[in-house]
C-alpha cells in the first residue's frame, strides 16, 4: 500500500507540474491561477520541467519495480492522456471535460491492479464511479469561473453556453448516471447492504443538488453542487472500506 501511494504521489506531482508548465501563459490570465509558481515568477520553466519530468519518470519506475507492471502501465496512460490529450483539448473543444474524465478516473483502477494484479469488473466499477462523478464536479467549477476560463481561451462548456442550459443539463444527467453506477460495487459483491443504503442516500442528495443547479444557474447553486461533490466522493469510498465483503 505504501509503495502504491508513494509511486502514485510521485506520478501525480509530475503530472501537476508539467500541466502547469504547458499552461503557464493561460494560467497567468486567470485570477484563480495567476499566483501559481510559474505565472508569478517564483519558479523558472527549466526548474519545473526538471521537477515534473523527474517525478513522473521516478513514479512510473517505482510503481513498476515495487508494485507491478500493469499498475505502472496504467500510470503511464494516465500521465500521457492527461498531458497530451486532455490539456491541449481544453483550448479546442468542450468535450475536453468528458475526455479528461478518463485519466482522472484511472488512479482508482491503478489501486485495484496494485492490490489484485489484474484488471477486472470490480476495478472497472471504481473507474466508472470516478468518470461520472467528475462531470458535475468540474462543471460546477467551470460555471463559477467561466469568466476566467474565457479570458484564458479555454473552451469550457459554460464559456460557450452563456445561458447555462446545456451546462445544467449535463451536470444533472451525469449525476443521474452516477446513481446506478455507484451500485456496481454491490452488484460485484465487493460490498454489503450498508454500502448499498449509503450509496443511495448519498446519490440522491448529490442528485438533488445537481437538479437545483440545473433549475437555478446561480453562483450559490454552483458552489453547493461543488461542495456536495467534495462530500460525496470520500463518503462513498469510506462506506466502501467500512462495508467491504
Amino acid at each position: 500500500m505504501f509503495n502504491t501511494l508513494f509511486g502514485t504521489a510521485l506520478l501525480a506531482s509530475g503530472a501537476a507540474a508539467l500541466n502547469q508548465l504547458l499552461e503557464r501563459e493561460h494560467d497567468a490570465k486567470m485570477r484563480r491561477t495567476q499566483d501559481r509558481p510559474l505565472p508569478s515568477g517564483r519558479l523558472t520553466t527549466d526548474a519545473v520541467l526538471l521537477i515534473g519530468a523527474s517525478c513522473g519518470a521516478l513514479g512510473l519506475i517505482y510503481l513498476a519495480l515495487t508494485v507491478n507492471l500493469i499498475t505502472a502501465i496504467l500510470g503511464g496512460l494516465t500521465l500521457g492522456t492527461y498531458l497530451f490529450v486532455y490539456t491541449p483539448l481544453k483550448r479546442i473543444t468542450t468535450l475536453n471535460t468528458v475526455i479528461g474524465a478518463i485519466p482522472g478516473a484511472l488512479p482508482p483502477l491503478m489501486g485495484w491492479t496494485a492490490a489484485r494484479g489484474e484488471i477486472s469488473s470490480e476495478g472497472w466499477s471504481l473507474f466508472a464511479i470516478l468518470c461520472f462523478w467528475q462531470l458535475p464536479h468540474f462543471l460546477a467549477i467551470a460555471w463559477m469561473y467561466q469568466d476566467d476560463y474565457a479570458k484564458a481561451g479555454f473552451v469550457m462548456l459554460p464559456v460557450v453556453d452563456p445561458t447555462g442550459e446545456r451546462t445544467g443539463r449535463q451536470a444533472l444527467c451525469h449525476t443521474l448516471g452516477l446513481l446506478p453506477v455507484s451500485l456496481f460495487p454491490f452488484l460485484c459483491k465487493m460490498v454489503g447492504p450498508l454500502y448499498l443504503a449509503g450509496a443511495l442516500v448519498l446519490g440522491l442528495g448529490f442528485l438533488w443538488c445537481a437538479f437545483q443547479f440545473s433549475r437555478q444557474l446561480t453562483l450559490q447553486r454552483a458552489r453547493t453542487l461543488f461542495f456536495a461533490s467534495i462530500i460525496y466522493l470520500p463518503s462513498l469510498l469510506g462506506l466502501m472500506v467500512l462495508d467491504k465483503s
